[in-house]
């Protein structure tokens, strides 16, 4: 039997994860949902830049997609939304996002709440997941299964976004501010909280309590205007971050999540490797890598279309596994282990 899915809008992840939708056997799709009045009313398969029809046209009527009899969403929306969320939860449809949510740690206490209500009233999951936050952080918890002991944990993400258009989220991070610009850590930190949502989070899956979770944060600057097409970052503005997400206990780092994004090339020297870098210290320690590699033969022409697939398709993966949860707000290493769907193509 397919689980029914709603894709809910088709930026630039949710195009990657409708697609999916309609290619996977094991999924019907059932409803999308787009806030642009040039996607209402057009087919999905348009929406994704594929040339079969699907029937299902988008829409924007929320009622409707509640009443689809839905057993899953798929939740793309660039912000977490709380309110929508918590109605789809309540109508009984199971939802797994990429959108900034871990846990909801970051979201406050009463909207984690309400959530959690949610979910037990229409006995539904809720599961976050994306390539990171998300798989790297269970891809360092796994790493600890070979290690009879544990000092420290670190991931560090490492990635050259200048052809990433979502500039609207970025600039929260500080590219384009002036180095001194008031609030410029700050406001670092909250744009990348979810961040601190996954250092709780495995914390939690190895059953350790941490005594604070904390963040700083360095910066390159534009040594030229760096012209990128969707924006402009002048000389002398941040161009590269460094952040740093700190779980620690008795006053050590413990666990470490790391990003070191960069956007331009007339940059300060900030070295980017493109990947994602697990290092665990222990006995024995552990190292391991991974880096996106577009397909052969390319079947894509956007080169960023690689990173979007990864970012959407293990929370699409995770259906299965999220409809058979117990209800409520769960983590991976509260659901059944699962992989990709319908992996074999032919």
């Amino acid at each position: 039997m397919a689980y029914r899915v709603i894709q809910w809008t088709t930026g630039n992840v949710g195009r990657q994860t409708l697609k999916a939708l309609i290619a996977k056997p094991g999924f019907e799709l059932v409803g999308v949902f787009a806030h642009g009045r040039d996607k209402v009313g057009r087919d999905a398969a348009e929406l994704c830049g594929l040339d079969t029809p699907t029937g299902i046209c988008a829409t924007d009527d929320v009622e409707a997609l509640l009443r689809s009899g839905a057993d899953a969403c798929v939740f793309s929306g660039r912000w977490f939304d709380v309110d929508l969320v918590c109605r789809l939860l309540e109508a009984g449809i199971n939802v797994v996002t990429h959108a900034a949510f871990i846990n909801g740690r970051w979201l406050g206490e009463d909207a984690r709440h309400r959530l959690q209500e949610a979910c037990i009233k229409g006995a539904a999951s809720l599961y976050g997941s994306g390539i990171n936050p998300g798989f790297a952080n269970i891809i360092a918890v796994v790493s600890t299964q070979l290690c009879a002991r544990v000092d420290q944990i670190r991931v560090t993400e490492a990635v050259d976004s200048t052809y990433y258009d979502s500039w609207e989220t970025e600039v929260k991070v500080g590219f384009g501010q002036k180095p001194d610009a008031p609030g410029l850590v700050e406001n670092a930190r909250e744009a990348t909280e979810v961040f601190g949502d996954a250092v709780e989070m495995m914390a939690d899956a190895l059953g350790v309590v941490l005594d604070e979770i904390v963040f700083d944060m360095d910066t390159a600057l534009a040594t030229a205007r760096n012209e990128l097409g969707y924006a402009t970052i002048e000389e002398g503005t941040v161009s590269a971050v460094d952040g740093r997400w700190r779980g620690r206990i008795g006053g050590r780092d413990f666990i470490v999540l790391r990003f070191r994004w960069k956007k331009g090339t007339h940059v300060e020297p900030f070295e980017i490797d493109g990947g994602y870098r697990i290092e665990v210290d222990g006995n024995p320690s552990v190292l391991a890598t991974a880096h996106l590699q577009r397909p052969v033969p390319q079947t894509d022409g956007d080169a960023m279309a690689v990173g979007m697939i990864a970012t959407g398709l293990p929370a699409l993966n995770a259906i299965p596994s999220a409809v058979a949860a117990q209800p409520g707000i769960v983590a991976m290493h509260q659901m059944n282990a699962f992989g990709a769907c319908d992996v074999f193509s032919f």
